[in-house]
This record gives C-alpha cells, sequence and structure tokens, in this order.
C-alpha cells in the first residue's frame, strides 16, 4: 500500500481527519523549509553554518520536534536566498 492510498483510508476516520487537519499547516511549513534548503543546494550543516542556527534544531525543525519562532524561519528563509509568505484565508 502507497502512502497516499494509506492516508486516503486513515482520513475516513474522523478522529484521524481531525488531528491530520489540525497539524496540517505545521507539515506544510516544515515541507517547505525542507523543499527551499534541498532547492538551494545546502546541507541542513551548511544552512547552520550560514544562519548561525545550530545543526540540531534545523533538523528538530525538518522532523516536527520544534516550534519555531517567526524570526527563526525568517533567518532560515534569508540563509537559503528565500523571503516567507505568510497567507490568512477564509475557513
Amino acid at each position: 500500500m502507497t502512502y497516499k492510498k494509506y492516508l486516503e483510508k486513515q482520513l475516513k476516520n474522523d478522529d484521524f481527519k481531525k488531528e491530520y487537519e489540525a497539524l496540517e499547516v505545521e507539515f506544510n511549513i516544515i515541507q517547505a523549509m525542507i523543499d527551499a534548503r534541498k532547492k538551494s543546494g545546502l546541507t541542513q550543516k551548511e544552512l547552520a553554518e550560514i544562519t548561525g542556527i545550530p545543526q540540531s534544531e534545523i533538523s528538530r525543525l525538518e522532523n516536527g520536534n520544534s516550534n519555531p519562532s517567526l524570526r527563526t524561519l525568517r533567518r532560515l528563509a534569508d540563509g537559503m536566498n528565500f523571503k516567507i509568505k505568510v497567507e490568512l484565508i477564509p475557513a
């Protein structure tokens, strides 16, 4: 079973779906940071050297074990030559 099919099956469970949707924003931020770092051609260690943010903190962020401030996200984005865009949309 592929991850996509597994996720589709799990999302049929109302409790799972509610939790998944509650964490969706966090997952999207994590994935965006990973994608930006890879597009920049940087390792976590290289990004840490550029930004002064410890590699262990970058790793925790990418693994979903950290709740970074907007300031930290901006420092990371700057280090990868990216900008952060925050958008609020109607629910």
